[in-house]
């Protein structure tokens, strides 16, 4: 692969099925090393751009590029330099953890005079020693995780691409993930992944979040969150989450109300007498609140924000 350059560049790409748009002028780029989020709801097009990006499916138009080669003209070379790691794993269940390396070790075409040091590297990035033997199908979802990003990386591949590679993981697995994520991108992988978890976006050095095909926001986490600076956000915990919310929809200078947790999170436009003025419309409704504060907005609240904006615009 060209070390000049992005790792990935994409201009204007278009994915049609039939008359489904699944990927709508989609643009942006991906330096060296960097660790680059998709975030976005089930459907919103990361996983169809991801597999055009890994020459798994060609595009309708537009221009991409992974590693100085053309997805349109060059998927074979870039499938043979890239690693890749989707939701399913890509596992064999009847083959041990050693088997399983074996096997992808040709499949990506290691030399074989590397392919002992290469799989002793893989068992310890990902603790798998002492379970080399065990059958793949006796392991847990964190460790099966662990065992498909080491299969993926196998033959070193400078650009690394995990699509909802957390998807059904718990949460120490996944965090216990993103520990060997960092240690790539520390190595020089570029590291390209999609996710539907709101707190994966704050491991990514740069995001971009993605609506219905379309790119909505793009830029690190600490930016994106930059862009709700002129709100004031309050959690809400209440007596009747579902009665706040249709009396809060309502009052004057609530901009957007999102369920969060147990609780409810509330943006307004203006932080004056926002407590006064949360707490009349809920006694109204005979609601009563249990606790009201100001916090500073997650990457969720960006998301829900950037999303209500897009449909304020399609309506």
């Amino acid at each position: 692969m060209s070390s000049n350059g992005p790792a990935v560049e994409v201009e204007n790409l278009i994915k049609d099925f039939g008359r489904f748009r699944a990927v709508d002028c989609v643009t942006f780029s991906v330096p060296r090393g960097e660790i680059f989020g998709f975030l976005g709801p089930n459907g919103a097009g990361k996983s169809t751009t991801i597999r055009i990006l890994c020459g798994l499916l060609a595009p309708t138009s537009g221009r991409a590029m992974v590693g100085g080669f053309d997805v349109a003209k060059e998927a074979e070379t870039i499938r043979r330099n890239i690693g890749y790691m989707s939701q399913r794993f890509s596992l064999y269940d009847d083959l041990s953890v050693e088997e399983n390396i074996d096997f992808f070790s040709g499949i990506y075409g290691v030399p074989p005079r590397l392919r002992r040091e290469r799989k002793e590297y893989v068992l310890r990035m990902a603790g798998l020693l002492d379970r080399r033997s065990s059958m793949t199908r006796v392991l847990s979802g964190g460790w099966k995780q662990r065992l498909a990003l080491g299969c993926a990386i196998l033959h070193q591949p400078p650009i690394l691409f995990l699509d909802e590679p957390t998807s059904g993981v718990d949460p120490i697995a996944r965090r216990s993930f993103w520990e060997l994520i960092y240690e790539l991108s520390g190595a020089g992988h570029t590291v390209f992944v999609s996710t539907h978890y709101m707190d994966e976006a704050e491991y990514c050095h740069r995001l971009a979040l993605m609506h219905r095909g379309r790119i909505v926001a793009l830029g690190d986490p600490p930016a994106l969150k930059e862009t709700l600076r002129h709100r004031s956000l309050m959690n809400l915990e209440s007596s009747d989450s579902l009665e706040s919310m249709k009396a809060l929809e309502q009052t004057e200078g609530v901009l957007e109300v999102a369920v969060f947790g147990g609780g409810l999170h509330v943006t307004l436009k203006d932080p004056t007498d926002a407590e006064s003025r949360i707490r009349s419309a809920l006694s109204k409704r005979g609601v009563s609140v249990r606790s009201l504060e100001a916090i500073q907005p997650s990457m969720e609240d960006v998301f829900v924000a950037m999303i209500e904006g897009e449909e304020r615009k399609a309506s």
